[in-house]
């Protein structure tokens, strides 16, 4: 009975010291009823959180594990095609900021667009829940890029208001769509040889500055105009852009062919403010240097006075308007305008010259005694004969000599008498004249005097026709050209 009591005791002590020592695990040891233990191992805590993203979402996987698994293993020094790849080219032109004729360039907003396939970033398989991605400008840093630059520009940025304009997009086929906002600066081929009813060309080459076109084939796109107006018209102070048009040549360099993209916009000048401000005031010019012609040709002062005021004006208008202009060697239409306009006015003041000679010299003989000329030769009185009918009304008429320029004529002698019968007409004998053998200088045949009245009369008539008949010629020339 004391062994059977002591071995009770000890088997209680034992069961409580377990007890203590190993308490009870009610969820892990004791599971619920119908639950199912776990045989598997635990996962790592981020493939946990990728697992549980993607319960977030469905079954579409996001864009930032798409993005990841793109990047990951993504080389951006290796093209995408063993083979070459396509670049395709778009332009939309936002505006034209200025047109400069001294630096001979243009400046203009423009967004240019490429597209390329890139099997590395294709999706399509991962269940996007996107049709595409539109990406942060930093990714482009991270994946494959042409390299397009602007090949003759003088300057060019990305524009940074407030951040880099710069749109990426990327297609579940892997086509990488990328958009850029440029402002450059490009040349312009200048003639103003119409000028100002001139049209300027100027052009942008794009190309890629590190793939020839076996790595990478640039081309304008096909499915639309590769170069777009956003605007209906671009209207400029002095310019209007009357077209524009795109082209692809293939330009040899020492490492290879590469495909060059060229735009060319033509732009038409403005030329109503050069009307109004060299052609209007040159008509008023040239019609006040012909009023001189009616103020006679004894107002000597107030003619010259105003043909030189004209003279000045028109250089001074000249020289205004070519200050803006560069300098070059050629003729300009504004140049055979002005020269020929200046023509006119010194024309004017010749002319006033010629009636001040002319004038000079009539009144120097009109003051000085009168001379007889020392071409006149007097002559020894020589008598003449000749026959008149008795029944001329005159009575006789002097005919015998041949030489008409008698001045003096003097009758001597008459024989005979007119006697008149009814039915029969006699003859008188012979009558004889005495003239004088002075020659009259008067009577002989000379040009057409020129007067200084004369003179400007002409003048009147013909300034005005000349210089509507080259308005006539420069307009109907300059204009179809420009044209």
């Amino acid at each position: 009975m004391c062994s059977r009591f002591v071995f009770l005791c000890t088997a209680a002590i034992a069961v409580a010291s377990h007890s203590a020592t190993n308490p009870p695990k009610h969820n892990s040891s004791f599971p619920k009823k119908g639950a199912v233990p776990s045989l598997t191992t635990p996962k790592p805590v981020t493939q946990v959180a990728k697992l549980q993203e993607q319960e977030d979402v469905g079954v579409c996987t996001s864009d930032k594990l798409i993005i990841e698994r793109l990047i990951d293993n993504y080389k951006s020094f290796k093209t995408p095609s063993e083979t070459g790849v396509i670049v395709w080219i778009e332009v939309w032109v936002q505006e034209v900021n200025s047109v400069n004729e001294i630096t001979s360039d243009f400046d203009m907003d423009i967004y240019v667009t490429e597209l390329w396939l890139d099997h590395a970033l294709r999706y399509e398989h991962m269940s996007p829940c996107k049709y595409n991605l539109s990406l942060n400008y930093e990714i482009l840093d991270q994946i494959w890029k042409p390299n397009t630059v602007f090949i003759n520009s003088k300057a060019a940025h990305i524009h940074k208001s407030p951040f880099k304009n710069v749109f990426l997009m990327v297609y579940p086929n892997g086509t990488v769509w990328v958009n850029y906002r440029v402002q450059v600066k490009g040349p312009c081929s200048m003639d103003f040889s119409a000028f100002p009813m001139d049209r300027q060309t100027c052009h942008l080459t794009l190309e890629s500055f590190s793939y020839n076109n076996q790595e990478v084939n640039m081309q304008w796109v096909n499915w639309t105009e590769g170069l777009t107006l956003l605007k209906k018209e671009i209207v400029l102070p002095d310019f209007v852009l009357t077209n524009y048009s795109t082209s692809i040549e293939q330009q040899v360099y020492p490492a290879g062919v590469w495909n060059e993209l060229t735009m060319n916009f033509v732009f038409s000048r403005r030329y109503g403010w050069y009307i109004f401000q060299a052609y209007i005031p040159t008509y008023l010019t040239i019609f006040i240097s012909w009023i001189s012609f009616c103020l006679g040709p004894k107002m000597i002062p107030a003619r010259t006075m105003l043909g030189v005021n004209s003279l000045l004006a028109l250089t001074f208008q000249f020289g205004n308007i070519m200050r803006n202009l560069p300098r070059v060697s050629y003729v300009k239409a504004l140049d055979v305008w002005m020269l020929v306009c200046l023509t006119f006015v010194f024309s004017s003041l010749l002319e006033l010259a010629i009636i001040g000679a002319i004038g000079a010299k009539m009144e120097t003989k009109a003051s000085g005694p009168p001379q007889r000329s020392r071409s006149s030769s007097c002559t020894s009185p020589r008598i003449c004969r000749n026959h008149v009918q008795s029944n001329s009304p005159h009575g006789f008429r002097s005919y015998g000599t041949t030489d008409p320029r008698m001045r003096r004529k003097m009758l001597l002698t008459t024989a005979g008498s007119i006697s008149r019968t009814s039915g029969d007409i006699t003859q008188t004998p012979e009558k004889m004249l005495l003239l004088d053998g002075c020659e009259d200088k008067s009577l002989v045949r000379s040009p057409r005097n020129w007067t200084t009245d004369r003179i400007d009369r002409m003048s009147m008539v013909a300034f005005p026709g000349l210089f509507t008949v080259f308005n006539i010629i420069y307009w109907s020339y300059y204009l179809n050209l420009s044209d």
